[in-house]
């Protein structure tokens, strides 16, 4: 019985920043961008970073943005790992205010597209 408390304590623990993140700002959803020059598609992302919470610094890196995976890499270690926790909550809007910023507009629903105008706006 001991076992299973402790398994179960040490799984919540675990998953706590996920659930929080999925509970405080929802599912991970993505949304369609479309390059304004070159017409190339791509997808912005908001809500909770779960790949993020699970790969942490490669997903920028996967992402296309090797300089920002590596700078991520660089906080990792100089905190280690507390940066990993905080950044599943933050990357999705980051990334996506990156892209609205350069020449990506978004693609999607008009629903999709209000939401993502939402979570990206401060």
């Amino acid at each position: 019985m001991g076992e299973f408390l402790f398994l179960l304590l040490f799984a919540l623990v675990f998953l706590a920043p996920f659930l929080l993140g999925t509970f405080i700002l929802g599912w991970q959803k993505k949304v369609e961008l479309k390059h304004d020059k070159i017409g190339t598609r791509k997808y912005a992302y908001v809500g909770f970073s779960w790949t993020y919470f699970l790969f942490g610094w490669l997903v920028p890196i996967f992402r296309g943005e090797v300089g920002i995976g590596l700078i991520h890499l660089l906080f990792t270690i100089i905190t280690f790992g507390i940066f990993q926790l905080i950044m599943p909550f933050l990357y999705n809007k980051q990334y996506s205010n990156r892209l609205l910023e350069g020449a990506w507009s978004p693609n999607d629903t008009e629903d999709k597209n209000k939401l993502l105008r939402y979570m990206v706006s401060d």
